[in-house]
């Protein structure tokens, strides 16, 4: 469902005003028998007032950018972190998911680290797996994020099962090279700098938890392509 442009109604008032006005002087002229000096000077003035107010009204239609189309995510709110973690990396995990899904446009959350998942958090489908594709894989690989700012245009979003099927952006931020924080919104091109800022940092404090936890690896079999070595895509 697309969400209403908070803006539209005060973008509307220079052009409800000014034809209003211009409506209000035509009136006002077809009444007056005899027309004054006086009058016609403050029709003119009138005149290029409202033709001024229509003018701002359509400018602002077309200049102030609209609000990214916000839908609403299919899947179920939840909240899993994997049993054998310790109290003290459970509680990190737990406080840095809620900075994110409050502070943030996020609104779906899955922490892949040493091949398994520790968190899912948010709006997710039933699908727990993850399986890196090869966006995950060239992240592992470079570390470096990536910010797919409309899923729905790159052919790579079909690896991305265990979200939301209509999710609309997704960052991928690496856990050093052993993991990566993968974060879905429900509005196309909705994270600002500010947003991903917050979220590098928070990733940064979540990667050096991690690796003094010492969190085990997934025992995964030889033939699971999730276990290859990470190449890009």
């Amino acid at each position: 469902m697309a969400q209403s442009d908070p803006n539209r109604i005060i973008r509307l008032l220079p052009l409800a005003a000014g034809s209003l006005g211009a409506v209000l002087l035509l009136v006002n002229r077809l009444l007056t028998a005899q027309v004054t000096s006086n009058q016609a000077r403050s029709d003119v003035l009138g005149v290029i007032l409202s033709a001024l107010l229509i003018l701002v009204g359509l400018l602002w239609q077309q200049v102030q950018p609209r609000s990214p189309d916000v839908v609403d995510l299919n899947g179920e709110q939840q909240f899993d972190l994997a049993d054998d973690l310790n109290e003290q990396v459970r509680i990190e995990l737990a406080w840095a998911s809620h900075l994110l899904l409050t502070n943030t446009v996020t609104q779906s959350l899955v922490l892949y680290y040493q091949g398994r998942v520790l968190l899912r958090r948010g709006i997710l489908p039933p699908k727990r797996e993850v399986l890196p594709g090869g966006i995950l894989r060239r992240v592992l690989q470079t570390q470096k994020p990536v910010y797919l700012v409309a899923l729905n245009i790159y052919p790579g979003r079909i690896e991305f099962d265990y979200l939301p099927e209509n999710t609309q952006g997704v960052i991928c931020h690496p856990l050093g090279s052993a993991g990566v924080l993968i974060l879905g919104a429900n509005a196309p091109r909705s994270y600002t700098k500010q947003d991903e800022a917050w979220i590098e940092g928070i990733a940064d404090k979540l990667s050096a938890t991690l690796a003094a936890a010492a969190i085990a690896p997934s025992k995964t079999p030889a033939n699971d392509p999730s276990a290859e070595t990470p190449h890009d895509a």
